[in-house]
């Protein structure tokens, strides 16, 4: 639910964000069972969202779904913010001279959306798809990313992890995953050693601005039937290369940066 503080604007986007995490057209009464709304209040936003084109109303069966104007909004958005534009001509180098799956993801209140995808030459299904958003502390994506966040940034994104067991190799606290990132900057690159899919693995590093502030992460994801960490942990040097390479074009390209957590006080203060 949106904070308090952030008004109407605040409910009608947590509204978008409960649409879209339905992954289809969803009922009223669906959105009311899960909202802490009051049905007339939930009424009203949907009613706003659709005259304003965020949300389309099918009457036929009473279902919402995302509008065409945002849909517009998030290409542009794509565009602009993501690292996606600006990587495609490195990830393409990449998962040409590796032939496994390659992923790039940025974090999003701390956790990974994925933002751009190059599948393996013997391509293996799995969770990731450009789109998608997954949780950060299973990832070797998403760890790395957090690993190499400043320690403000860094703490309060641990804070927003929601830890779920997903494998046996899951970690699931924060002190546990604090040991973890800890490692990962000592060691440069993070893994995924089956902590969020059985039998899928992967090297990860982060894509770093010249201040040191994460950009995006970029990984090679494989499986255990045909690779082990070790065969992935010699990816790390070229993974760590393109990494540089998409951050010296986005240098180039003055990639908007989000706010850390004491910048974003300042502004709202």
């Amino acid at each position: 639910m949106a904070a308090d503080g952030d008004g109407t604007v605040g409910k009608a986007l947590d509204v978008l964000d409960r649409v879209a995490a339905a992954g289809r057209p969803v009922r009223f009464t669906e959105l009311l069972s899960g909202s802490d709304y009051p049905k007339a209040t939930l009424y009203r936003l949907l009613q706003t969202l659709v005259r304003q084109g965020m949300l389309s109303h099918e009457p036929a069966d009473g279902t919402y779904a995302l509008g065409v104007r945002l849909v517009r909004l998030a290409h542009v958005a794509w565009r602009q913010a993501s690292l996606a534009p600006i990587a495609r001509p490195h990830l393409d180098r990449l998962a040409a001279a590796l032939g496994e799956t390659v992923h790039l993801a940025q974090l999003d209140n701390g956790q990974v959306l994925y933002v751009d995808k190059r599948n393996a030459t013997r391509p293996v299904a799995m969770f990731s798809e450009a789109g998608k958003v997954g949780p950060a502390y299973c990832t070797g994506i998403g760890k790395a990313m957090l690993a190499f966040l400043h320690e403000d940034e860094r703490q309060r994104a641990m804070a927003l992890q929601s830890f779920h067991r997903f494998t046996p190799a899951t970690l699931t606290t924060i002190p546990a995953l604090a040991g973890e990132l800890a490692l990962i900057r000592a060691r440069g690159h993070a893994f995924d050693d089956e902590e969020h899919e059985p039998g899928i693995i992967c090297v990860a590093v982060p894509v770093l601005n010249g201040a040191g502030r994460v950009l995006g992460g970029l990984s090679v994801t494989s499986t255990t039937a045909r690779s082990t960490l070790a065969d992935l942990a010699r990816h790390a040097p070229a993974l760590a290369g393109t990494a540089r390479a998409i951050a010296e074009a986005a240098e180039a390209w003055r990639f908007p940066e989000a706010p850390s957590a004491r910048e974003d006080a300042a502004c709202r203060a």
